[in-house]
């Protein structure tokens, strides 16, 4: 299962170097991440293909992950107006989005409450 994990490191140069070195060495793949800063911390979401490992490695690093949430990763083609469909059958079935990213290879993300539902909605199968 998929899982984006929540990291809020000190902001300063190297932080995702050594986030994705860590991961890397631990055989951990990162397919998608979507990272910023303010006031002097950073609020990293990573999702990888093996949370429990990446979980572990992460707290033996001293980067301990703050929450580890189900999401749904949809395939969206890259072309104009996807985003806006796959948001709107979602919002039609008053599915939330707490939070949507895109993946490599045209893949969103979506962080929300009713994440079987919006699987449902958008045809995702495990």
């Amino acid at each position: 299962m998929r899982k984006d994990l929540v990291i809020i490191p000190e902001d300063h140069p190297g932080v995702l170097a050594d986030l994705g070195e860590i991961l890397g060495r631990a055989g951990v793949n990162i397919e998608a991440i979507s990272a910023f800063t303010g006031e002097g911390k950073g609020v990293v979401h990573v999702l990888v293909d093996d949370d429990v490992k990446a979980v572990e490695v992460l707290r033996e690093a001293g980067l301990e992950p703050r929450a580890a949430r189900r999401v749904v990763v949809a395939p969206l083609p890259d072309e104009p107006g996807q985003l806006g469909g796959a948001c709107r059958k979602l919002a039609d079935a008053e599915v939330n989005i707490e939070q949507a990213y895109i993946a490599a290879g045209s893949k969103l993300v979506v962080i929300c409450e009713e994440v079987d539902r919006a699987k449902e909605v958008l045809g995702i199968e495990d």
